[in-house]
């Protein structure tokens, strides 16, 4: 899936009607981002193989909250699921394991 597609799947507006234009603007350069991030996080599932939220994070240079948020929208639509397992965090404490669906 290309990341207009994937743009596409996750067409929630980000600005309201009534926000200025510079609003906007930052809306759209963040689903841009977004699809960036979900296209990174599916290949990286397709890659190395099912990997928890911190193992994504070191594989993709994405942030840990970036992945966390990036998980939920993806799970939604489907492109990924939890595999049922849990591993370790960088942290030591326990997190779903996901893989690309």
């Amino acid at each position: 899936m290309s990341f207009d597609q994937m743009a596409l799947v996750f067409d929630a507006p980000m600005a309201r009607r009534s926000d200025p234009e510079t609003s906007h603007i930052a809306a759209a350069n963040a689903k841009q981002l977004q699809a960036q991030h979900h296209g990174i996080i599916v290949a990286a599932l397709k890659r190395h193989g099912p990997l928890g939220k911190d193992g994504i994070a070191a594989r993709t240079g994405l942030t840990g909250v970036a992945v966390a948020r990036r998980t939920a929208e993806l799970l939604r639509a489907g492109l990924i699921r939890p595999t049922g397992k849990t591993v370790l965090s960088t942290a030591g404490r326990p997190e779903r394991e996901w893989e690309a669906a």
